[in-house]
C-alpha cells in the first residue's frame, strides 16, 4: 500500500464497515512503518474496478499489522464487498502468516467483534483460538459499544518442520 492508495482503500472501508478506519488511520499506520498490503486483480471482461486504479487492476481487499517483540497484531483485514466469500481473506491472512514468520514473529493477534461471526469462524478454520474479551472495545453507534474477542494464532513451526497451520 502506497499514499497513492489510501484514496481507493477509504473508499473500500467506507463501503465495508458501519464504523470504518478513516484515511488517516491508514497513512497513519503507514507512517509508523507498519506494514500495509494490498491484495489486487485482474478485471474479469465487463467488469469495472472500483474504486478506479490507474494500473487497471481491481482492489480486492487489503490488510495493516503491527509488528511486535516476536509477535505480530493484526490491525485491519479488509475484503471489498463485492469480492467476499470467494477465499480472498484466507489469502491475506497467508501472506501475513508469510510476512510474520519472515520477521520471526512467534504469535500473530487480532480482535473480531463478538457478533462478527463470519470473521471469526473464518480465524477459528485458519487456526485461531479464542484467548479473552476485550469488554466495549468496538463503536456500535448511539453511544454504545461492544465486546472484542480477543484471538491468536501460533506461528511456531511443529518438530517435523511442517507448519501449524
Amino acid at each position: 500500500m502506497t499514499e497513492a492508495d489510501l484514496d481507493g482503500v477509504a473508499e473500500v472501508e467506507k463501503s465495508a464497515y458501519a464504523h470504518p478506519w478513516s484515511r488517516k488511520h491508514f497513512a497513519d499506520s503507514m507512517g509508523s512503518g507498519y506494514p500495509a498490503m494490498l491484495l489486487l486483480g485482474e478485471l474479469l471482461p465487463g467488469e469495472l474496478a472500483w474504486p478506479p486504479r490507474a494500473d487497471g487492476r481491481v482492489l480486492l481487499g487489503y490488510l495493516v499489522a503491527m509488528p511486535g517483540v516476536e509477535e505480530v497484531h493484526l490491525l485491519n483485514i479488509t475484503v471489498s464487498p463485492a469480492h467476499q466469500r470467494q477465499g480472498w481473506a484466507r489469502c491475506l491472512l497467508d501472506a501475513l502468516v508469510l510476512w510474520s514468520r519472515g520477521h520471526r514473529a512467534l504469535w500473530l493477534w487480532l480482535e473480531a467483534r463478538e457478533s462478527n461471526t463470519p470473521a471469526r469462524a473464518l480465524y477459528t478454520s485458519y487456526g485461531f483460538a479464542d484467548m479473552g474479551v476485550r469488554k466495549a472495545y468496538y463503536p456500535v453507534g448511539q453511544g454504545r459499544r461492544e465486546d472484542a474477542i480477543v484471538m491468536n494464532l501460533s506461528l511456531q513451526l511443529s518438530g517435523a518442520g511442517e507448519d501449524t497451520v
